[in-house]
């Protein structure tokens, strides 16, 4: 009986092991299919990046690709400045232990596929300096690890949605110039992680709302170049006295304005960590 057990053992062992391997080798097809879709609706790569993105290789060979050393899949995808032109591949999405996603400083156009919303693990997405149009979806509140946002730079148009502030762990926000309008909601207040807070250049109006100053960890605030109250070219109402809360900021811009009306409140000389002048 001894033997047989042994016997048993070892052969469930090498079964448990083989099915490791499969496992693991299914899971890197899915992330080389993911790219290899991704590359396919790709329609210009002028400098050739993407030219030792195939078969032959590991994916974790390919530029700007990096895997996790531990279970070898897909970690990051960095095609960040590479004059790419096209969409982004729905594909994408079964990247599922993707962490970074920086297609930044590119030519990519369209919406963005709400396949993303699987990315459950993301922590980063630079959709920076494209063509993307369209709102900024609902979904992208269910990353729930995401902490740097930046969709700076595009043509993406409606609401803030009300879903971005179930973003507990977000550090930074930049939607700079795009066509964002209606107001900010008070809900802002609930980011209590947010260092950074980057809206100017849209249609944002309305006036700033107080709970910004429940925001402990703010550093830096860009809200210029919008039409909000206390940012118009005629400037009605008061600057909002909640700058004391602020103890993090760093840098405060209230430029390209016309203040003829109001006055600076005084608890701005509270910010004692403030790096740069009022500008």
């Amino acid at each position: 009986m001894g033997e047989l057990a042994s016997f048993v053992f070892v052969l469930l062992l090498h079964c448990f092991m083989a099915s490791l391997a499969w496992s693991s080798e299914t899971n890197i097809t899915t992330d080389t299919s993911a790219l290899l879709a991704f590359k396919s609706i790709i329609t210009s790569d002028p400098y050739d990046f993407l030219a030792n993105w195939s078969v032959s290789s590991s994916p974790c060979n390919w530029v700007g690709v990096t895997c996790n050393t531990r279970h070898g899949r897909i970690h990051s995808l960095n095609l960040g400045d590479m004059g790419l032109t096209g969409m982004i591949s729905p594909k994408l999405g079964n990247l599922s232990f993707l962490v970074e996603l920086n297609l930044g400083d590119n030519n990519f156009h369209g919406e963005m596929p709400k396949e993303l919303v699987q990315l459950r693990r993301l922590k980063q997405l630079n959709l920076s300096f494209n063509e993307f149009h369209g709102e900024v979806p609902a979904w992208i509140g269910e990353l729930s690890t995401l902490q740097h946002l930046s969709l700076r730079n595009n043509s993406f148009s409606g609401f803030i949605p009300m879903s971005i502030f179930n973003l507990s762990r977000l550090e930074i926000l930049n939607w700079n110039f795009n066509l964002i309008e209606g107001t900010i909601p008070p809900e802002v207040g609930r980011l209590e992680n947010l260092e950074i807070l980057r809206l100017a250049g849209n249609k944002l109006s309305g006036g700033i709302p107080n709970e910004i100053g429940n925001l402990p960890q703010l550093q830096m605030i860009y809200l210029s170049n919008n039409q909000l109250l206390v940012f118009a070219n005629d400037l009605s109402g008061e600057i909002p006295s909640v700058w004391h809360q602020c103890k993090e900021l760093i840098d405060l811009s209230l430029s390209n304005n016309g203040f003829n009306k109001g006055y600076i409140p005084n608890d701005i000389g509270n910010l004692t960590n403030l790096q740069f002048p009022i500008s």
